[in-house]
C-alpha cells in the first residue's frame, strides 16, 4: 500500500527524531561522561560482589530492612536520587515509596525524567519534604570523617545517601546516587546498595568511595557528598 504525504512525513519526523537522541547520547557519553582510561575498575577486586561477604553485608540491622521492603532500582537511569530516597522511605517502613511518590508535588522531572539528574542539594530538599526525619547534607568531609559516618551506619535510626562520581569506582564517569546499607568494619568494606539494577549492590573499600564522593559536581561546581537521614 502506498504511503500518504502525511505518512512520509510522520516516519520522517521520527527517523529525524531517533538520529537526534543518538547524536545526544554519543555526545552525552563521549563528552559529559568521558572514560577513566587509568583507573583499575572495583570490578577487579574479590571482595566487589564475593558471596560471602555479601551475605555478611546484608545480614546487618540496615541493609537487611533494605532487602525486606525490598529495593527498588531505578526505571530510568535519570532519577537515581529519588530512587534513593524511595528506597530509603520503604526501609523505614513506607512501603509504597517509589521514585514516582518521591516526586510528586515537586515541581522537578517532569514526566518522572530528571534532565542533568538532581544535585545533592536539590535531592536534600526533596527528601526533606518527604519525610518527618531530620536531613542533613555532609559535603567537604576529610577521610577520617567519612570513616566517622560509616561507623553509624550499621545504626537503624539511620539512613545514608550518598552521591559519587563512577569514575574513580569503575573508569567511566557519571554522577549517581545510592544509599549505603552496611559497613563491615574489620574488612573496611561499604555495601553500597546500587539503585542501577545493572550493577546491583557491591562492597568496595572506604577509601575508594570517598575518592569517588570527594569529586566535584560540574552542573554546581560543589563538592558530592552524603545525605544523612535519621
Amino acid at each position: 500500500m502506498a504511503l500518504t504525504r502525511r505518512g512520509k512525513v510522520g516516519i520522517g519526523c521520527t527517523g529525524a527524531v531517533l538520529v537526534v537522541m543518538l547524536f545526544v547520547g554519543v555526545f552525552a557519553r563521549r563528552f559529559l561522561f568521558p572514560k577513566h582510561w587509568d583507573v583499575v575498575s572495583i570490578k577487579t577486586t574479590t571482595a566487589y560482589q564475593d558471596p560471602a561477604l555479601m551475605q555478611s553485608a546484608l545480614a546487618e540491622p540496615v541493609a537487611s530492612a533494605y532487602e525486606h521492603a525490598p529495593i527498588a532500582f531505578q526505571p530510568n537511569g535519570s532519577v537515581c536520587g529519588p530512587t534513593s530516597i524511595a528506597d530509603v522511605l520503604r526501609s523505614l517502613g513506607e512501603s509504597a515509596a517509589t521514585p514516582s511518590t518521591v516526586l510528586a508535588g515537586t515541581g522537578k522531572c517532569p514526566l518522572d525524567f530528571c534532565w542533568g539528574g538532581l544535585s545533592l542539594d536539590e535531592l536534600a530538599v526533596i527528601a526533606k519534604d518527604k519525610t518527618h526525619r531530620k536531613v542533613t547534607v555532609l559535603r567537604d568531609l576529610t577521610l577520617a570523617e567519612f570513616r566517622e559516618h560509616l561507623g553509624h551506619v550499621n545504626d537503624p535510626a539511620r539512613r545514608y545517601v550518598i552521591n559519587f562520581d563512577r569514575g574513580p569506582l569503575f573508569g567511566t564517569s557519571g554522577g549517581h546516587h545510592s544509599p549505603i546499607g552496611a559497613y563491615l568494619a574489620d574488612q573496611d568494606l561499604v555495601l553500597v546498595l546500587d539503585v542501577n539494577a545493572k550493577y546491583k549492590p557491591w562492597l568496595v573499600k572506604s577509601e575508594r568511595l570517598f575518592e569517588a564522593m570527594d569529586t566535584v559536581d560540574p552542573g554546581t561546581e560543589k563538592k558530592r557528598g552524603m545525605l544523612l537521614v535519621e
